[in-house]
């Protein structure tokens, strides 16, 4: 195992290597997610056109469809987007990044970037994201975090940072509001911040499948994995001796909405 942290574009393109594991074993949202982002983007997203930057293998844009939503799918990787068109292939999927979005000006409802924001360029994603936002737009950024305030899950977090290096370089939900507000934007936006605690029921080996789909197992490949794993099933069963996980999330939501073009 490298000492040294890998590029980031190496930790981005390794989910190509899990994709289906990632869409059988990544956790999904909690219901008050979409509740909390039309109260606070001040919009309705049945009918709203929205675009879902990063989309990976589709589990938030399946519930952005499902909540009535226009969803085109963003995603720049093979694997992840194959995944996603063989589980929603009557979703429109479009190979692109978002520095980069292949959307005219005033042309979107809601940019969304779940699980994903953390992979661009803040400046220019954020940027590029008020460009094709419609006035009275919103971008919402979010990501599921292991519940810190539980005492296993932080726990486990202290023993995997203290075996993979880099870990949380990457893959963990930034400073959001603070980064965006610092961008200097004029009129600058007034970003708010949620977060949403909720828990799912699995068993032992879902909840490790989870963690092989992040991008820290999945760049080392299952050879180096296997022993860390090995060591969190051990200690997983002492904490849950009948193999099922109360698995506990923050999920971290940032809202900003858009009033003007910079």
């Amino acid at each position: 195992m490298t000492d040294q942290p890998l590029p980031s574009a190496d930790f981005a393109l390794s989910f190509d290597t899990v994709a289906a594991q990632y869409a059988h074993a990544r956790p999904s949202y909690p219901p008050e997610l979409f509740g909390t982002i039309e109260e606070s983007a001040g919009l309705n997203l049945s009918r709203a056109r929205v675009v879902d930057v990063g989309a990976g293998t589709g589990i938030a844009t399946r519930l952005l469809r499902d909540r009535g939503a226009r969803v085109i799918a963003v995603e720049p990787g093979p694997g992840m987007g194959a995944e996603l068109r063989r589980n929603l292939p009557d979703v429109p999927l479009v190979r692109a990044i978002g520095e980069a979005l292949p959307f005219a000006n005033d042309s979107v409802d809601l940019v969304a970037y779940a699980q994903s924001w953390h992979w661009t360029d803040p400046a220019r994603s954020v940027r590029e994201a008020l460009r094709v936002l419609r006035p009275g737009g919103a971008l919402a950024v979010w990501w599921n975090v292991p519940d810190p305030d539980v005492e296993w899950t932080a726990e486990q977090e202290a023993r995997l940072q203290e075996r993979l290096p880099g870990y949380h370089r990457h893959g963990v939900a930034t400073d959001a509001p603070g980064i965006i507000t610092s961008l200097g934007l004029t009129p600058p936006p007034a970003p708010t911040f949620h977060r949403l605690h909720w828990t799912r029921r699995i068993p032992v080996d879902l909840h490790l499948a989870h963690l092989g789909s992040r991008s820290y197992f999945a760049i080392l490949g299952p050879e180096q994995s296997a022993p860390i794993l090995a060591t969190e099933r051990a200690h997983l069963l002492r904490h849950f001796p009948d193999g099922m996980i109360e698995d506990a999330y923050a999920l971290e939501l940032t809202i900003t909405r858009h009033q003007a073009h910079t």
